[in-house]
């Protein structure tokens, strides 16, 4: 009998992951991250798995020792990498935790390549800053998209075009783009300015940064258009002939009232489908948006007003009030209230107005009060008059990190009446330490190990049955992220519990006071946390603790 031919196994080929860089012209602020986000969301709204990337061209190796008020808030990931805040809105705007991988800073990138040549992975070879380094960035990109089984990858290139601080991000678009055309698309998000003397949309300095992107061997597929109003299609028409890109995939994006409407204009003017086709992917599958919608509608107003205050030490910058400190509080706050139908008016006080007294009675007006976290001696006073004011007078308390460790200060001071009781990072020498340093960072604080080295990212929590914490969390066990140094000194622990304060939230061992609460027959809401539970509220899923605070803040007398 004759052989059978043997028949050739085939297997089916991976799709391509797709890449659409985000890059700015014209200025900074420009609002590439929540362009990030917002592209992001919709197409995961048509189906596709989608992650996002931060690249920032500084070469702190990470967020974490960058001062908050000229970059803005710290956004800590899961597995504990400080990051810039953008990071934060990708998490919110798609809904998912994102590992370390999918930041890097001009720092990080340089140290990798560095560490590779100390190892001698380049095997002898001389090693130049191209190609290297943006080979090291397609690399990530590549390990970030391949950790994810995404099929499409964001990455926002920080910065503005025109800057030598990222040109070898551009770089590496240029090569991915050379190599593997049909899978990167780059979308640049402009300034379109309308002065006021002249009562005209301007499309200069788009046209200006565009000739920037393509003096690097970098060519946009679409420009986002912001601007104070909608941009014409006499506009369009323009940028699309002078900016060699389709009148089509020229996007306005006007001023809005919040980012979260900036998804629903977005599909105005079609840009997801634009992209799609501009990767070869199907466009057959409409955008699902209707969960966004639903939160986006009850974001516009609700059936009445919770007052909180925000009480920090970093608002202000110069003549100006810097919110984005705090950006990840302030939109928990915002995701709790609408969630309960409620519009918050949220004030921003700075702590270093109370410390003189007379100032506290300003608080009475405020349903709710919140200290966030933060560092170091400034603003102190005021705080602990805050905190011992609304104690006293039945104000709803929320403290995050430091929030949590000056509320059982002021309780060990005004309560217990522990004699010189502190904090060792006010004053080390304290006859009574009631927060120390803990145990494992007091030889980075020795040998001035401070970068990446804190107690960071994600760790679990047992809560005390019955408490304020659980019945909010409706569980007994909770894992949330941390960025801290300090902690409750366990030798105040019995001293402070005898006199009311309860510490319902600890560590699995029982050494770490994770959440400390009075009862509620003593105060309507007085809760302060050692984590930051701000990191993990989502518009769509909001955070239990802040949900109870505003609610506890809205219903309390």
């Amino acid at each position: 009998m004759p052989k059978k031919s043997k028949q050739k196994k085939t297997t089916a080929k991976q799709p391509a992951t797709k890449c659409i860089f985000i890059v700015g012209g014209v200025m900074s602020g420009v609002g590439k991250g929540v362009a990030s986000s917002s592209i992001a969301t919709l197409l995961q709204s048509r189906g596709h798995r989608v992650t996002a990337i931060k690249i920032d061209p500084y070469i702190n190796v990470d967020a974490g020792t960058m001062n908050p008020t000229e970059h803005g808030e710290v956004f800590v990931l899961k597995d504990g990498l400080e990051t810039d805040q953008d990071m934060g809105n990708y998490e919110r705007f798609l809904n998912t935790d994102l590992p370390s991988i999918n930041y890097m800073t001009t720092g990080s990138v340089y140290q990798s390549v560095i560490q590779k040549e100390r190892n001698l992975e380049y095997k002898g070879k001389n090693v130049e800053v191209v190609p290297d380094i943006p080979l090291e960035v397609i690399s990530r990109i590549k390990t970030a998209a391949k950790t994810a089984k995404a099929d499409i990858v964001l990455v926002e290139v920080g910065g503005t075009v025109g800057e030598y601080q990222n040109v070898l991000f551009l770089e590496a678009i240029r090569m991915m783009k050379t190599e593997e055309s049909e899978n990167v698309a780059v979308v640049m998000a402009s300034y379109l300015p309308v002065p006021g003397s002249i009562g005209e949309m301007k499309t200069k300095p788009t046209q200006t940064a565009v000739r920037m992107l393509n003096s690097v061997g970098v060519f946009a597929d679409m420009i986002v258009c912001r601007s104070p109003i909608g941009v014409d299609r006499k506009r369009k028409e323009k940028i699309a002939k002078f900016c060699n890109v389709k009148v089509e995939n020229v996007i306005s994006a006007p001023d809005v009232e919040s980012i979260y409407d900036i998804p629903l204009h977005y599909e105005k003017d079609e840009l997801s489908l634009r992209l799609l086709e501009t990767l070869g992917l199907s466009t057959r599958k409409k955008a699902d948006l209707k969960e966004w919608k639903r939160f986006v509608n009850r974001s516009k107003g609700g059936d009445d007003v919770v007052k909180i205050a925000v009480v920090g030490k970093y608002f202000n910058s110069g003549d100006f009030v810097l919110s984005d400190v705090y950006l990840s509080v302030l939109e928990a706050i915002k995701f709790s209230a609408y969630k309960l139908k409620l519009t918050p008016e949220i004030s921003y006080l700075s702590s270093q107005d109370f410390e003189d007294k007379k100032n506290l009675k300003n608080l009475k007006k405020y349903d709710g009060v919140l200290v966030p976290g933060g560092f170091g001696t400034t603003g102190i006073k005021g705080k602990l008059n805050v905190i011992e004011y609304v104690r006293k007078n039945r104000i709803p308390y929320f403290g995050i990190c430091y929030g949590m460790q000056l509320a059982v200060l002021e309780f060990a001071m005004n309560v217990a009446k522990i004699k010189n009781a502190s904090t060792e990072e006010i004053n080390p020498k304290a006859e009574n330490l009631v927060i120390g340093v803990m145990d494992e960072q007091r030889d980075n604080i020795a040998e001035q190990k401070m970068g990446g080295t804190m107690r960071l990212g994600q760790y679990p929590a047992v809560l005390s049955s019955g408490s304020v914490a659980a019945k909010a969390y409706r569980s007994k066990e909770i894992v949330e992220r941390h960025r801290h140094r300090y902690e409750v000194n366990p030798e105040y622990i019995e001293k402070l519990e005898v006199k009311g304060l309860r510490f319902s939230g600890k560590s699995p061992d029982g050494r770490l006071m994770e959440i400390a609460e009075l009862p509620v027959e003593d105060h309507p809401f007085f809760v302060g946390v050692q984590f930051h539970p701000e990191l993990q509220a989502r518009p769509l899923d909001p955070h239990p603790l802040f949900t109870a605070f505003v609610k506890a803040s809205y219903e309390a007398d």
